[in-house]
């Protein structure tokens, strides 16, 4: 393997793993250890910010420095690049999310301090989550990389949660996989306390702490990490159970709404659906489209919504017309 080859994959493993010890690193490599000395200081020199620990347990590490490796990225192309990847690793765009948090991690691990202050500034950009026009913070980037780094390396992690209702707890767990649904990034990982499969929204993580202790990690809950969280999204009691009768078949009907609510056939040509939504613009979107006649049964907050939504579309194509006064009442 040639040199320039080498050094590359060493700096590819180095990104790969928290920390690895001396003789793996050079096995891996095909290399002696004296070889593998020479190519970390060589690296070094180009400002890679390399540990290195002598004795038993030592190893080699890929830490934070002062300044960006020169001729690799600048403090601006640092920023855009790491926002870029935040975008996509929340699910707004088709490439894979898996690689973008990968990508970032790795990134962001090496920044200097002050670059990392600066992404952090940006937290609440925003990214739309619907067609209702609402919008979700996305975590902070120090606090999503702690949680990605915690689940590649298996480190047992604390921080801080916030429940839907508002409550505030603390937790520690060991993080197995972050997954991006419905343009949400979700964490699933085993509660230590207590002791079972967990999955937490990873905005609602606060000061994410790692512990320095690893763990053997479980097999997953399902085999599919996507299905599992969103069994999970749908297990919860939702804040409106939306009920409906639609003139359109159930195939029809439940392919349009996917895994957002139910459908039931009547007869050939009609249906029941039920949505669960904390979000009643959601639920209002999802009937919306389904191009077929409706009839609304309940609950009266979601009747009351959908007539304001009416209104204010109606008076929004009709010419010379305005909105009458409370016609977006329903969409605080």
């Amino acid at each position: 393997m040639a040199t320039s080859t080498r050094v590359l994959e060493l700096l590819g493993l180095l990104q790969n793993r928290r920390h690895w010890p001396g003789d793996e690193l050079a096995r891996r490599l095909g290399v002696s250890q004296r070889t593998l000395r020479r190519d970390v200081d060589g690296l070094q020199e180009l400002g890679y910010p390399i540990t290195t620990t002598r004795g038993t347990g030592g190893g080699y590490q890929l830490s934070a420095g002062a300044a960006l490796p020169p001729l690799v990225l600048s403090e601006d192309e640092a920023a855009a690049i790491v926002m870029g990847l935040k975008e996509i690793a929340s699910g707004a765009h088709p490439t894979p999310g898996d690689a973008a948090l990968s990508a970032m991690a790795k990134i962001v691990q090496v920044l200097p301090v002050r670059i990392r202050h600066r992404i952090d500034s940006l937290r609440a950009v925003t990214i739309p989550v619907d067609g209702t026009g609402q919008r979700a913070i996305i975590t902070d980037v120090a606090s999503l990389t702690t949680v990605a780094l915690a689940c590649r390396d298996a480190e047992t992690l604390e921080f801080t949660y916030r429940k839907r209702t508002g409550q505030v707890a603390s937790r520690t767990i060991h993080p197995h996989r972050i997954v991006s649904v419905d343009n949400r990034l979700y964490l699933i990982a085993w509660d230590l306390d207590r002791g079972d499969w967990r999955t937490f929204r990873v905005d609602r993580i606060d000061n994410p702490r790692p512990t320095g202790k690893t763990f053997a990690p479980r097999r997953l809950p399902a085999d599919d990490p996507v299905e599992h969280v969103r069994a999970q999204i749908r297990s919860m009691p939702a804040r409106y159970q939306v009920h409906a009768t639609v003139q359109a078949p159930a195939e029809r009907v439940q392919d349009e709404i996917a895994h957002y609510g139910t459908a039931e056939p009547i007869d050939d040509t009609s249906c029941q659906v039920y949505i669960a939504a904390d979000s009643l613009g959601w639920a209002t979107f999802c009937i919306g489209v389904l191009e077929a006649p409706v009839v609304v049964h309940g609950p009266p907050e979601a009747i009351e919504y959908m007539r304001n939504w009416a209104r204010r579309l109606t008076a929004g194509t009709s010419p010379g017309q305005r909105p009458a006064p409370g016609c977006l009442a329903g969409d605080r």
